[in-house]
């Protein structure tokens, strides 16, 4: 059963419009497959694989034995059948939700690709942030905030923390191939790429090096600033003069940089160089020395002071611009004094006499003969 309806005109099989038009259905049919598998003995283990995190470990403890997991190089096969998840999702989301948006909307090309954006990246990070939120309450990293770097490595984590990173890695791999699927302008890419790759760099590297605990709450920090940029985005698209949620962007922007910052100073310059294990030692998931906090810590602060140093750019080239405007309207605003002296006259010209206020013409002066 097709995922999406069926639009336009055919096209031949395998052509990149085929491709791009019928992405959901080709993706729902990978994953059909897949859930096809668990139907029958032989192949249930594998497809358990793409499915189910894999590497659990059992730990024992005073309440009774509990499953913790582990990466490993199976964690590849679930992304991969996640990716197809997430590409499902997007084009479901794109074609009953924003494509209807758009067409009473009547937007440009332009800020029709825009809403595109906002729409898909508002659902992800609301998505986000609550996960996050939820995960850092009931693990009580927002109780007890020296849990992010104590009993480091972080090496055994509960199913709903791998879930959230093999959920957030899926997505960001699944964005590559919407560039394509999109049409994204070739001028276009360069940003977009860097705007992934800076995504999974820091998810995957928070990941590998077994710092779950601190990438999950400054995940949770940036999908606030942005869930909160892309409501605006949107309600600026369907109402031009609605600009309020840009100001409460700006204040929630500045302090998610704050706090990031911060936390990474707070792990990586103070908590992680008093724990015990001071080594690197890539069998048991340590990677606490010297030069790796501060590659991460360059690694996490410079994207954040290049992105205020835009944002302070772009406030202050807004602000000049607003000032030129008010100064070009206090101009128009001014009212003009008309030239000339006094008037001699208060009535008006009728038939060569002068006619007063009260439509009499004044009286005519008798001139004397000599």
């Amino acid at each position: 059963m097709a995922v999406l309806r069926r639009r336009g005109r055919a096209h031949s099989v395998l052509s990149h419009e085929f491709v791009i038009q019928n992405r959901a259905d080709i993706a729902a049919a990978l994953v059909l497959i897949v859930l096809g598998g668990l139907m029958f003995e032989v192949t249930a283990k594998t497809a358990f694989t793409f499915i189910s995190p894999q590497h659990n470990v059992t730990s024992t403890t005073p309440d009774g034995d509990v499953v913790y997991y582990v990466y490993g190089t199976s964690d590849c096969a679930t992304i991969s059948f996640y990716i197809f998840i997430t590409i499902i999702l997007h084009a479901v989301v794109q074609e009953y939700t924003l494509d209807k948006v758009n067409k009473r909307l009547h937007l440009s090309k332009v800020k029709h690709n825009k809403v595109n954006e906002s729409g898909q990246l508002l659902l992800f990070h609301l998505g986000t942030s609550a996960w996050g939120i939820y995960l850092a309450v009931t693990e009580g990293y927002l109780s007890a905030p020296s849990s992010l770097w104590e009993d480091y490595p972080h090496t055994h984590l509960t199913f709903q923390m791998k879930f959230f990173y093999l959920c957030q890695l899926s997505y960001w791999l699944h964005m590559i191939p919407e560039l394509y699927f999109q049409r994204v302008r070739k001028e276009e890419v360069p940003r977009q790429l860097l705007y992934i790759g800076l995504y999974l760099v820091h998810i995957a590297g928070a990941y590998l090096l077994n710092l779950t605990r601190a990438g999950l709450v400054m995940a949770v920090l940036q999908s606030v600033a942005e869930l909160v940029f892309h409501m605006a985005r949107l309600q600026y698209f369907t109402n031009p003069d609605r600009q309020a949620l840009f100001g409460v962007w700006a204040v929630v922007f500045v302090l998610c940089r704050l706090a990031t910052l911060t936390l990474a100073l707070l792990v990586m310059g103070f908590g992680l160089s008093r724990v015990q294990r001071q080594s690197l030692d890539m069998e048991h998931g340590v990677f606490n020395t010297l030069p790796i906090r501060l590659s991460v810590l360059l690694s996490v602060c410079a994207p954040q002071v290049w992105m205020m140093w835009r944002f302070i750019n772009f406030q202050l080239r807004r602000w000049r611009q607003s000032r030129l405007e008010q100064a070009a309207r206090r101009k128009v605003a001014v009212p003009t004094r008309p030239p000339g002296g006094r008037r001699r006259d208060t009535g008006h010209h009728e038939n060569g006499l002068i006619k007063s206020e009260d439509g009499s013409s004044p009286r005519t002066r008798k001139i004397r003969s000599p």
